[in-house]
């Protein structure tokens, strides 16, 4: 076997390459281009194709000559989020459950509203399959009517949710008939999020789905989290605790996204 031949073999693919680069990146807080490169057998460019791929599922931050974590600054995790508002996430997730119809497919996000509208739609008890990323929504719906499909992928423990490329490879294998998904923030500008690698997951979700729903409390208005998951318009509608006003509210109504208020039911 030739020297190339041999470096060949050794060179990893692409999937385990890009698992490594966050594995190396949970023990120390940047890695380098250069190194890597050395380190996996492959050229630069390669390496900052990897980068640029993490990057955009939020699941590293580019810096200049390397990569870091991504810092997750002071948004609350999951326990925090479910332990606030609860009556108003409650309504919105009654709310919401109901948008399920029987024989549906529906995506639904991981998030502590989104938990919420999977225990309505357990107790509604709605036949139908559930496409999840969330580990709570998986074991909320497990037990009843709904068919659970759990996706694959890392596990984010402080979400009790997985993320990155195997989830959205899963994600992009379906067309559904709805997808439910909740945000950090909502604004003008559309839907955003602050939890590492969650904007690429919605972003699937909302792809691959015929009809689209946002859960969003009221007090994430006007809010924008650090990555940007899509405009209004890819948006059918919001269910919300309380109707948005001024720039929102025109915004909403000029991309033509239905808004679903609990004040109103």
């Amino acid at each position: 076997m030739s020297k190339a031949e041999i470096k060949d073999k050794a060179r990893l693919k692409k999937k385990e390459r890009r698992r490594q680069i966050l594995l190396e990146l949970k023990l120390r807080p940047h890695v380098r281009i250069s190194e890597l490169a050395q380190r996996f057998n492959v050229s630069t460019e390669t390496v900052r194709r990897d980068f640029d791929a993490l990057s955009g599922e939020g699941l590293i931050a580019r810096a200049h000559g390397g990569a870091s974590a991504p810092s997750q600054g002071h948004y609350p995790n999951l326990d925090e989020r479910a332990n606030s508002r609860i009556d108003e996430r409650e309504r919105i997730g009654r709310r919401a459950a109901k948008l399920v119809r029987e024989g549906e497919t529906v995506m639904i996000d991981s998030g502590s509203t989104t938990i919420e509208m999977a225990r309505a739609l357990a107790y509604l008890g709605t036949p139908c399959t559930v496409i999840t990323n969330s580990i709570p929504v998986a074991m909320t719906l497990g037990h009843g009517a709904p068919e659970v499909l759990l996706c694959p992928g890392e596990y984010l423990a402080a979400e009790s949710a997985v993320i990155g490329t195997e989830t959205l490879e899963f994600l992009s294998r379906f067309n559904v008939d709805r997808c439910v998904i909740g945000s950090s923030g909502f604004s003008t500008e559309g839907p955003s999020e602050s939890v590492r690698g969650f904007a690429a997951v919605k972003r699937m979700m909302l792809q691959r789905a015929e009809y689209r729903h946002l859960l969003i409390d009221s007090q994430k208005f006007g809010r924008k989290g650090l990555a940007h998951v899509g405009d209004l318009t890819g948006l059918q509608s919001i269910v919300v605790d309380s109707r948005p006003k001024d720039a929102l509210l025109g915004a909403l109504v000029a991309a033509n996204v239905d808004i679903i208020s609990t004040d109103d039911t």
